[in-house]
């Protein structure tokens, strides 16, 4: 590639992301994410994605894929895309950074997972795809899904993309009531999609 094709590139990704950066303000004006913003967002990141190879784009496009794999994006969606339009919003070099932190209250060490005749509920969004699909992934195994957390659950199941501020988000209530049961002797383990799709061979 020559340099004015390099140069060129470079222009079209730093409007895009201009752009991009714009149309998140717009979607944060009213502090919520609906289902018409994200479908726009999505066909918007369709079209620039095939003239970038910028991580921003690549890496958003994916959530948003994703959370829309199902046709809905429900309330946890929601706010997980909100939050990550104020990081585009406010500091672009955020995106796309996993937060695997001392932050995130997963069991250490983590143990061996036992999928048959146990539950499973999963929060976030994950790498492996759609709710529905990790899922289907999990009782192929022999593993029930919860409704919600509770005495009973067994496993929760963090999404790689869940971040570092999760206390913030809507699904941090899932985690820590989690952390409430775990610490009062329940037997609940909290775990990384990571580790969920390595203990299934699902990788």
């Amino acid at each position: 590639m020559d340099i004015f094709a390099k140069f060129n590139r470079k222009n079209i990704q730093d409007r895009q992301i201009d752009t991009l950066i714009g149309l998140s303000k717009g979607v944060l004006a009213d502090g919520n994410v609906n289902q018409a913003e994200a479908e726009f967002l999505m066909s918007w990141l369709v079209q620039n994605r095939q003239s970038s190879d910028n991580p921003i784009i690549i890496n958003l496009l994916q959530k948003v894929s994703a959370m829309l794999e199902d046709g809905v994006l429900d309330q946890e969606e929601s706010d997980e895309l909100l939050a990550i339009l104020r990081k585009i919003s406010g500091d672009s070099a955020e995106i796309g950074e996993l937060a695997k932190t001392s932050s995130l209250p997963i069991n250490e060490p983590l143990p061996e997972i036992g999928f048959e005749g146990t539950s499973f509920l999963f929060t976030g969004t994950c790498a492996f795809g759609s709710r529905k699909q990790c899922h289907e992934a999990t009782e192929s195994l022999g593993g029930a899904i919860a409704k919600g957390v509770n005495k009973n659950l067994n496993y929760l199941v963090l999404g790689t993309y869940v971040t570092d501020s999760w206390a913030h988000e809507t699904f941090g209530r899932k985690i820590e009531k989690a952390v409430e049961y775990r610490d009062s002797g329940v037997p609940i383990v909290i775990l990384t999609e990571e580790h969920w799709a390595l203990s299934g061979n699902l990788t």
